[in-house]
């Protein structure tokens, strides 16, 4: 596809991704000179469309970069009032204390959102200012310049057969080139994985950690909603081997969201993610919230979980990486939407001040030295210990002690533990089949739980079926003579949105199947996949989900 011809357009700044790190970098990039031609591309089909997150947001963040949100309108309406944790058992629960938390759990202040919204909001915020967002545009590959920099990249290619070759309608998309460009794709973004190799960012960090998280929305009877409320869980169904929670956030209109996180590092690969999500909501106490309600919504998306001593190196030649792409959530918090803000604020200022010194495609290392050493950094520099200790000592020991580090480091202003290692990455710490039982899930039930299928319908998710599948195989057999024999097909059961399919048919060999079309863009499959032989890449730009209020 070299030969190509392509237009260019040249730009001040690229930016890849219109969540918060990306819209908070265009917004400070204009306050700080108006003059300034910023390109925002968005691979959904609107900005929010493919935004999924709980959320509790912490406002630090949105107050740095707009601190007369309020008056401007941002959709920030339900503050938190009743903040609950609970350990469930299977028939019962227990809560703990909230003087139990350390002080950085306390969700006083906080803002029970859609991300999907905000960021909405955000883009207009943006767009008055002149920045220009172009949602609908995938960008499938990244340009280089002459010292090895990047420059700029190949953004809204459309037509391609399923073959990759150009079909009859093929539009090669444009170039866009930037003194600096900044990729906020999200949690394991194709572009951001690709410079993390090609520039070895993470030659001295710790290896990446990541959960899979999946979310419904509720509406709910009006007697049983309580505006404000948030609810976290541990324990049942997933059990304390395992690490995982869910999250109750009761918002206006008498919806409230309800959600499971898995930490993929799990060993048995006979789990099943989803389906551990569809129990949580038989619990009792859950169950009653449910019962005559009815679910609107459904979307899944991976989350960044490794923390401070995971973050590569952010800055490279000619760009950035921002938000969850630089893996920036506090875990025991459970929040990376501030983080993701700072991040874009930061990398603002760095790319600024260079480009006032007429400074291009170079390394910005006042960003990476900027997220390290403020805010950001000072924010998870304190939890580094709980996903180490979680996965060494399981989530009750991990809690505990994951609490007395935080406080010691609360009072004392270091750890007892000093910086822990992850030690394996999540695709690593499957084992084979043979050292686990099979689980055996209940049927859903279609009132409070449902299969797989039916739930991704209520993502909305689209993609045009003549193109070429976006996830790729680097060897086909793999998944038939090595997952499906060694680790019992993990990716049948990972994947939140039946993806993937080990098709049996009488008298020929089993045959693994892709079902692209109903992909929610999680990552799960590049992240767990034990042999690592399946690599997420862009679709179609404005293909994928089209979250309404996520």
């Amino acid at each position: 596809m070299s030969e190509i011809e392509r237009e260019e357009m040249d730009c001040d700044v690229v930016i890849v991704g219109a969540g918060p790190a990306g819209l908070s970098a265009a917004i400070r990039l204009k306050q700080l000179d108006a003059d300034l031609n910023v390109v925002v591309l968005e691979k959904g089909s609107e900005v929010g469309a493919h935004i999924l997150s709980g959320a509790v947001l912490d406002p630090a963040g949105l107050t740095r970069l707009i601190p007369d949100w309020k008056e401007k309108g941002a959709p920030l309406n339900v503050p938190v009032k009743e903040d609950n944790f609970y350990m469930l058992g299977e028939a019962g629960s227990l809560r703990l204390p909230n003087f139990l938390l350390p002080p950085l759990m306390n969700n006083h202040g906080n803002y029970i959102v859609s991300m999907g919204n905000v960021c909405r909001w955000m883009a207009e915020q943006a767009e008055e200012m002149g920045v220009e967002i172009f949602p609908g545009m995938a960008c499938s590959e990244l340009v280089f310049g002459d010292n090895g920099e990047v420059k700029g990249v190949v953004a809204g290619e459309f037509g391609k057969n399923p073959d990759g070759t150009p079909g009859p309608s093929y539009e090669p998309g444009m170039i866009l080139n930037g003194k600096y460009v900044m990729l906020s794709e999200g949690v394991r973004g194709s572009l951001s994985k690709e410079v993390i190799a090609k520039y070895n960012l993470d030659a001295k960090c710790d290896v990446p950690k990541f959960g899979i998280g999946m979310k419904e929305i509720w509406e709910v009877d009006p007697e049983k909603h309580n505006e404000g409320e948030v609810t976290h869980t541990l324990g049942w169904p997933i059990g304390f081997k395992n690490g995982g929670g869910s999250f109750i956030y009761h918002l206006d209109n008498n919806q409230v969201y309800v959600g499971y996180i898995v930490d993929l590092n799990y060993k048995n690969p006979h789990i099943f993610p989803y389906m551990e999500f569809q129990r949580l909501k038989h619990h009792p106490k859950i169950a009653e919230l449910l019962k005559g309600g009815k679910r609107v919504a459904y979307g899944a998306r991976a989350v960044t979980k490794g923390g401070f001593q995971s973050i590569p190196e952010v800055a490279f030649p000619g760009g950035v990486l921002l938000g969850c792409s630089a893996g920036l959530v506090n875990l025991p918090r459970i929040k990376g939407n501030h983080n993701a803000m700072h991040s874009g604020i930061e990398a603002a200022e760095a790319a600024h001040a260079a480009i006032q010194e007429g400074r291009e495609g170079d390394t910005l290392t006042a960003y990476d030295e900027a997220l390290k050493t403020g805010p950001v950094g000072k924010d998870l520099k304190i939890v580094r210990n709980v996903a180490p200790l979680n996965a060494k000592y399981g989530p009750i020991g991990g809690m505990a002690l994951g609490g007395f580090d935080m406080w010691f480091q609360t009072i004392f202003k270091g750890s007892l533990f000093g910086t822990l290692k992850h030690g394996k990455t999540d695709a690593q710490s499957t084992e084979p089949a043979s050292k686990h039982k099979p689980i055996d899930y209940p049927k859903p039930d279609g009132t409070l739980s449902f299969d797989r299928l039916t739930n991704v319908s209520f993502s909305f998710t689209n993609h045009e079926e003549s193109q070429p599948a976006h996830l790729k195989l680097t060897d086909d057999k793999i998944p038939v003579d090595v997952n499906l024999a060694k680790y019992a097909g993990p990716s049948a059961r990972y994947c939140p949105a039946g993806v993937y399919e080990f098709i049996e048919e009488e008298g020929k060999d089993t045959r693994f199947q892709i079902n692209f079309q109903n992909c929610v863009h999680c990552k799960t499959c590049d992240i767990k996949d034990p042999s690592q032989n399946i690599t997420w890449t862009v679709p179609q730009g404005g293909d994928g989900p089209n979250y309404p209020n996520m």
